[in-house]
């Protein structure tokens, strides 16, 4: 398999769950026969690198909460980004290495870790709350994040995916 798409976040914490539902999506849309695999996680660091291994490419979405921008903005983000101090909701852990430091080790054990890391995070406003359904800014981004992801599979597969 070439191509991983991971959806990260818990989808009763409101915004949290952004990436599962963006996956879901992506899921449904893309052909059975497409080499692309799709999957939901709530992992970090280095479980998240083991999820990776054996993968050229990963595509993950994400919460994010820099801040900076409203919530339901649409960012590509890679890891050069992420070196950069942005902070994807669960590429960091204080229980365990941050996603940068765990490709490195994976990278040095041998492991096959993937050549290009590409992630669309969608701006949050609420992680902490308990609810099935995100906020109406981060609902209204999941098709755009959808579609973001998808621009980026075609990308990497060099044509676009077919529906059919």
């Amino acid at each position: 398999m070439t191509i991983l798409v991971l959806g990260l976040g818990n989808p009763i914490l409101t915004d949290d769950g952004v990436g599962v539902r963006v996956a879901r999506l992506l899921r449904a849309a893309l052909p059975p026969d497409c080499d692309v695999e799709v999957d939901e996680v709530s992992v970090g660091g280095l479980r998240l690198m083991e999820r990776m291994v054996g993968h050229r490419r990963v595509l993950i979405v994400d919460a994010l909460l820099s801040g900076t921008a409203p919530p339901g903005t649409v960012r590509r983000l890679t890891l050069d980004d992420l070196r950069q101090a942005s902070d994807t909701r669960h590429s960091r852990s204080p229980h365990d290495a941050d996603l940068i430091t765990a490709l490195d080790l994976g990278r040095r054990a041998g492991m096959t870790v993937p050549e290009e890391v590409v992630f669309v995070a969608v701006e949050v406003e609420n992680v902490v709350d308990f609810g099935e359904e995100p906020t109406p800014a981060v609902a209204a981004a999941i098709p755009l994040a959808a579609a973001a992801a998808r621009r980026e599979i075609d990308r990497w597969l060099g044509a676009p995916v077919s529906d059919t």
